[in-house]
This record gives C-alpha cells, sequence and structure tokens, in this order.
C-alpha cells in the first residue's frame, strides 16, 4: 500500500493535467452528493461551482496568489483546465446542440420571451453595477451578462478584457440567479401556471440560466424540463453573441 501511496504521489505529482481531472472529479462527486442530501432541488453543477469559487479564495488567501487553486503545488494543470480554451471548447459544443428549427416550434412567445429575457437581464445586471460604483462600460457589461447566466458572464468579460475582479462578481451573480431558480420554482410554479409546455417554454426564454431552469422544472414535474432547457440554451448562445457586440456598443453611447 505504501508504494502504491507513492508511485501514486509520483504521477500526480509529473502529470499537472491529471491532477487537475481528478481534482475536479472529486469536487463534481462531492457536489453531486449535496445535490442528493438536498433532495434534487439544488443542482449539483451550481454546488460545484461554489465550491469551486471557495476553494479559488482560499487559495489566494493562502498562497497570495492570481490564478486561484493553480497557485497551490500540484494543481498548476488548472490553469489549462479551467482556462479560455476549454470554457469557449464547452460553449461552442452547447451551441452546436441546440437547433433553429427546434426554436421555430417554440413560436412567438418563446421568440419574445428570450429577447425580453436577455435584454432585461442585461439591463438589470447594468443597473447594479453601476451602483456598486462601476462606470466602464465593459465592466457593466460583463456583470450585466453575470446576470443573465455564469456563462455569458464571463464570456462578455473575456471578450471585451474585463479583469479577473469583474469576471469573478459576473460569475457569482449567475451562480446565485442559478441557485434562486432552482429553489424558487416548485414554490412559484403553480401562481404563474407552469404546468405546461408553452409556459416552459416561455419560462426558460424569460430566465435562461439552464441549470437553474431544469431544476427547478425536473423538481415541479419531469414533463416540462426539455421545453425549459430548449429556450434557455438558445438564450445562453444569444447572451453570448449580444454581450460582446450590441450591449457593449448600447453601453458606450451611454456613457
Amino acid at each position: 500500500m505504501q508504494f502504491l501511496g507513492a508511485g501514486l504521489g509520483r504521477v500526480l505529482g509529473e502529470e499537472p493535467i491529471l491532477t487537475a481531472v481528478v481534482f475536479v472529479a472529486a469536487i463534481m462527486a462531492a457536489a453531486e452528493l449535496c445535490a442528493r442530501l438536498t433532495g434534487g432541488r439544488v443542482h449539483a453543477s451550481a454546488i460545484a461551482i461554489a465550491f469551486g469559487l471557495a476553494a479559488s479564495a482560499a487559495a489566494g488567501w493562502a498562497c497570495g496568489g492570481t490564478r486561484g487553486v493553480a497557485d497551490i503545488d500540484g494543481l498548476g494543470g488548472m490553469a489549462l483546465l479551467g482556462g479560455a480554451a476549454l470554457r469557449d471548447l464547452a460553449i461552442v459544443a452547447t451551441a452546436f446542440s441546440a437547433r433553429l428549427d427546434e426554436l421555430a416550434r417554440a413560436g412567438f412567445r418563446g421568440a419574445i420571451a428570450l429577447v425580453l429575457g436577455v435584454v432585461g437581464s442585461f439591463a438589470l445586471g447594468a443597473l447594479c453595477g453601476y451602483a456598486g460604483g462601476y462606470r466602464d462600460p465593459v465592466d457593466l457589461a460583463t456583470i450585466g451578462g453575470g446576470a443573465a447566466t455564469y456563462i455569458v458572464g464571463p464570456v462578455t468579460g473575456a471578450a471585451l478584457g474585463a479583469g479577473s475582479e469583474v469576471i469573478a462578481i459576473a460569475v457569482a451573480a449567475g451562480l446565485v440567479k442559478a441557485i434562486l431558480v432552482m429553489l424558487v420554482t416548485p414554490t412559484v410554479a403553480p401562481w404563474i401556471g407552469l404546468d405546461r409546455p408553452q409556459a416552459a417554454l416561455v419560462f426558460g426564454g424569460l430566465l435562461g440560466t439552464t441549470s437553474g431552469v431544469v431544476a427547478g422544472l425536473a423538481a415541479t414535474d419531469q414533463r416540462l424540463v426539455p421545453y425549459g432547457a430548449l429556450t434557455s440554451t438558445f438564450y445562453t448562445g444569444l447572451g453570448c453573441v449580444l454581450g460582446p457586440s450590441v450591449v457593449i456598443s448600447v453601453l458606450r453611447m451611454l456613457g
């Protein structure tokens, strides 16, 4: 056993990417266990992101670095595994899974909900950022993207060259939104008539956070999940397109 432990330690020490994969797998396993303890009301992906943010903050405090857990000896591979290249690859893969003919089936209501949801989230996030003292259009666009989803925020910030602090705020805002949608959806569903596919399409288009919408609908009625996931997936793609283009242009004109 001692030999096995020494060999494993050597492999992990010499293979930073392998170590990073094992580290992420451990976080995901712990998040899945915590999600089960909540009865499925909080999705494992949101818990995993919370764990990641906590680990990054702890690493920054302990090491005084700027790369989160990648500053810890043996976890340098996280700089690549959690970098922009793989992140953007995952986003592109998500966008390729959506089909325009499926969006057409959502109808006029779904399209209107999609536009209102994306524009409204960017506007609300930018206003919150302005109230918090941020004045740079790039910062406001990034925070607005975070109010849309925790994917749109970092993508917008990376495309516009926002600072890491602002991108972290955007991720945190998107995470809080996802968790709130997960928890609140089953409670408010009877009040807003969230009991049929058409309503789920509009719901997903207005809120957009796929993990929150899917988890919330799963706790409400599993038959509604595909419909909410459809428009919320397009929401993410639309937000990633509008953030670094239309939104930043509007903010610069207003500024």
